[in-house]
């Protein structure tokens, strides 16, 4: 059994290797051409015609998603899903790497179809919109897509090649004040003052901050507050994030975060409205067995998992609402120095350098390889639902 995983193995590397240009370009294309949440037109148009043309059964638009979509090639079990993500960030394009993340599952999924040609079961690449702010996979559990699917993984881009990753759960808060405008100079005594209301809510939130748990995440910005110098500000409106390392725990911290608000409401006598989102990020499961395959497997590639680096912190990420109802992995490749940040405009030219295109490379082999172990060892494959099911 070892020298067929050993050879599968090897093809899988070798397949990825013979279409290194045409996995780099699909990068630099969708790289080039940035698209945000729910608008990934070009992204979704490019990555389903080149999988169609290699032979995967294509649907379009799925879960009610214009640029969601479902490609598989074999039938059967395991059903083994990489995930592409292709959305970019507003004003700061492809500063989190989803070109790579998109090109890596592509390319490994053409390369694990070699392996479903000789042992059956079947891949899958699921693509999933807006995750930048949108939780699209979300929506997409919602309406079944991960239904038949035994494993999800995808690679992300980062600083460190990791085979882990810890996400928040986290949930987005829009808030408005409604006060009364007035002349700021000659009569302020009439007014209510809405962006007062704000800026007392961000000084009660950062009162919160002492009295939270570590890990647990407060952070926003005012997206109006008010016309001219000369007025009261009649209205103002905000957008807010609110995380925590367990979902149980946001849920509390949810509660506090709105008394803040509301505080700030009685206190300036401006009406508070607000919203919470219809969905939220989940905090991530990552599947051991998996992490513990995909980590020799990055070895093989020449590649160690390196140290946690206790500086760095956790966002948030939909592949968390995966890992709630498959078992998923989130592993990271380097393709950038530490003094790179994520989600930075030096984080987006590092996402299409050389170091980016190997990084991509590297990824689409290691969750291949990943994917021959599951399909070939069924005890494998038995160990990854078992701790699925026991968590």
């Amino acid at each position: 059994m070892n020298l067929a995983i050993d050879t599968l193995k090897a093809q899988v590397i070798a397949e990825v290797d013979r279409r290194r240009d045409e996995l780099v370009e699909l990068s630099l294309k969708i790289h080039d051409n940035p698209e945000i949440r729910y608008k990934e037109f070009k992204a979704f148009g490019r990555i389903t015609d080149y999988l169609e043309s290699n032979g995967f059964a294509l649907e379009r638009g799925i879960c009610d998603l214009p640029t969601a979509f479902r490609a598989i090639y074999g039938s059967g079990r395991p059903a083994i899903a990489f995930i592409a993500e292709y959305d970019a960030l507003p004003e700061m394009g492809h500063a989190c790497g989803h070109n790579i993340i998109a090109a890596g599952s592509v390319g490994a999924a053409l390369a694990a179809k070699l392996v479903v040609d000789q042992t059956g079961g079947s891949v899958v690449v699921l693509g999933t919109p807006a995750e930048e702010g949108g939780v699209g996979k979300a929506a997409m559990i919602k309406n079944g897509a991960f239904n038949d699917v035994d494993a999800a993984m995808l690679v992300h881009p980062a600083r460190r090649n990791a085979a882990t990753v810890e996400a928040l759960a986290c949930i987005g808060l829009e808030v408005e004040y409604f006060g009364k405008a007035a002349h700021a100079a000659a009569s302020p005594h009439e007014g209510i003052n809405a962006l007062e209301a704000m800026v007392q809510a961000f000084n009660n939130i950062n009162s919160l901050r002492q009295h939270i748990e570590d890990g647990a995440r407060i952070h926003g910005i005012i997206t109006n507050g008010g016309e001219a110098e000369n007025v009261i500000p009649a209205y103002s409106s905000g957008k807010f994030l609110i995380r925590a390392q367990e979902s149980g725990y946001l849920d509390k911290l949810c509660i506090r975060v709105l008394n803040c608000f509301e505080a700030a409401a009685l206190a300036s006598g401006a009406q508070l409205k607000y919203k919470w989102d219809d969905v939220r990020y989940d905090p991530m499961n990552s599947n051991m067995v998996m992490a513990e395959l995909f980590t020799k497997n990055y070895q093989i590639l020449g590649r160690s998992i390196d140290p946690p680096d206790p500086s760095n912190g956790f966002g948030s990420t939909d592949m968390g609402n995966v890992s709630a109802v498959v078992p998923a992995i989130h592993p990271s490749v380097s393709i950038a120095p530490m003094d790179v940040l994520i989600h930075t405009p030096e984080f987006a030219v590092a996402a299409a350098s050389e170091r980016g295109h190997q990084g991509l490379i590297d990824a689409a082999k290691a969750i291949a390889m990943t994917a021959v172990d599951l399909l070939l060892d069924s005890a494998a494959m038995e160990r990854v639902k078992r701790e699925f099911s026991d968590d």
